[in-house]
């Protein structure tokens, strides 16, 4: 279906009935609307006229076939920072044709293409993605993603691997359309491999291929990854891999002292045998390529230079180390420790994963920036993939009567500024996923117990969607919720999280 322009005029009869009764469960939306709605958009019309959303009852037309909620409310910036924890960014180019150097933080010293590598150490904790794919390799032939580490130091560095997780798209994890929400309390359910490994990395898992520790001895390299990336055997010659790890380099021993490395991810198809079968590149073979080999080509779409205003605006991919690994931040009113729940009828929306002409009308950016970054590559890491939101509300309800409130993690219409004085909803959403991912929830549930659930989400943009979480607050009281969630890869930002009183 085409999109519609939101500026259309707006023609619409509105009714919106409350019925009597406690609670979210009580409340029912009647909305008579004035249009001409095509047979399957008025099968999902009639699923909507009895939502206990309360968006549900502010869809208004915007053309045909298409309504148009506006979410009343205010939208505030996401307080807090990033951390000061650097990421390893490989994500361009993202579809790989050749082989060649993804990510090279290595001294270009001694190599034939200087410039393939961007003199960068990282030392201690930090983090590291990848995330890549290929579609019709020559002959069917498998590519391998190699990520080395070197040690430049006089004496052995380890490198502890806390958390490591590494999957295909198939078959480990492929694209699927998944319900709107689903608990996913063990992390069986996914849609795409960069989700399922940060879900994996969320919950402190390491893989068993990958051991604890990996000890480097002084001025020498070892491999931490090396995976295929096979289409032998799919119906469609397309697969990916998406690896997502937290590490911590030290001096060998017991020594808790940081140590320097280096890291690059570079891209090598499967070695032959004599016989034709396939193996994988060895440790001599991925040096070579890093000595020798230039950047992976073709090259992604170039960005738009930040200082530009006009024409179109291109993110691009990301190459780079980022600073920033972690948002962590309570939502609480200026001045307090709690925040107090909206008038009922209102909500009270913190953005996430803001980026450039994208900020709601809040004017904040959160795209990480890149310590060092190729010149034909991202200016910031748009999406902070695999960045963790670690968000605390102190949920408190002023009124001297019980209300409802709810938790939702929304993707409203991408805006600068809120052109409609509202975030925008759609109905039907517009068709492409934009968030797709595992989000943790834990609060106070009945007599103080704490409670922990997980939900898969799966939304469009656009989407009308039902809360994480619905809880009822009695007069003067304060309850704690907390949402965390790695910021899965392949979403599309910007997304809201909102607090809203039920009327």
């Amino acid at each position: 279906m085409k999109d519609r322009p939101l500026n259309l005029v707006i023609s619409i009869v509105i009714v919106a009935l409350s019925a009597l009764g406690g609670g979210l469960a009580g409340i029912l939306f009647r909305v008579a609307v004035v249009l001409p709605l095509q047979d399957g958009v008025r099968a999902e019309w009639a699923a909507w006229k009895s939502r206990e959303n309360p968006l549900a009852s502010q869809l208004v037309s915007a053309g045909e076939n298409v309504a148009i909620a506006v979410q009343k409310g205010e939208v505030r910036p996401l307080p807090g920072s990033l951390d000061e924890i650097p990421l390893f960014n490989s994500n361009s180019p993202e579809w790989v044709k050749e082989e060649g150097i993804l990510l090279s933080t290595f001294p270009p010293y001694g190599t034939y293409y200087p410039d393939a590598h961007l003199d960068y150490p990282l030392r201690g904790e930090f983090e590291l993605f990848a995330h890549h794919f290929v579609q019709n390799p020559p002959d069917g032939q498998t590519l391998y993603l190699g990520i080395l580490v070197y040690n430049p130091n006089l004496e052995a560095v380890t490198l502890e691997i806390d958390r490591a997780a590494s999957y295909l798209l198939e078959p480990d994890a492929p694209f699927q359309e998944k319900p709107p929400m689903v608990k996913n309390p063990d992390g069986a359910v996914y849609s795409g491999p960069g989700i399922r490994a940060v879900d994996a990395v969320m919950r402190g898992k390491r893989q068993p291929d990958f051991p604890r520790r990996l000890e480097i001895p002084p001025e020498e390299s070892r491999m931490l990854l090396n995976q295929p990336i096979p289409v032998k055997g799919l119906q469609r010659q397309v697969n990916g891999r998406s690896t997502f790890m937290r590490l911590n380099s030290k001096l060998g021993g017991d020594d808790d002292t940081p140590a320097d490395v280096y890291i690059a991810s570079l891209a090598m198809y499967a070695k032959i045998h004599p016989d034709g079968g396939e193996r994988a590149p060895e440790l001599i073979e991925w040096q070579r390529l890093l000595d020798t080999g230039n950047l992976a080509q073709p090259r992604d779409k170039v960005p738009t230079p930040p200082e530009q205003t006009g024409g179109q605006l291109i993110y691009s991919r990301v190459a780079g180390v980022q600073i920033g690994s972690k948002w962590e931040a309570d939502l609480v009113d200026s001045g307090r420790d709690t925040l107090a729940i909206p008038e009922p009828g209102r909500g009270i929306s913190y953005v996430v994963s803001t980026v450039r002409a994208g900020t709601l009308g809040t004017g904040q950016i959160q795209a990480a920036d890149l310590a060092v970054r190729y010149p034909d590559t991202a200016y910031q890491s748009h999406g902070n993939y695999g960045v963790r939101y670690d968000l605390t509300l102190p949920l408190f309800n002023p009124a001297e009567k019980t209300q409802v409130v709810t938790v939702t993690l929304e993707t409203p219409q991408k805006e600068e500024k809120l052109s409609e004085g509202g975030l925008i909803f759609r109905q039907p959403p517009w068709d492409f996923p934009y968030f797709r991912g595992t989000v943790r929830l834990r609060y106070q549930g009945g007599w103080g117990r704490e409670k922990t659930s997980y939900f898969h989400l799966w939304h469009r943009r656009g989407q009308i969607v039902d809360p994480l979480l619905t809880m009822k607050l009695k007069p003067q009281e304060t309850r704690r919720v907390e949402v965390d969630f790695r910021y899965p890869p392949d979403a599309t930002p910007p997304q809201v999280l909102t607090v809203r009183t039920v009327e």
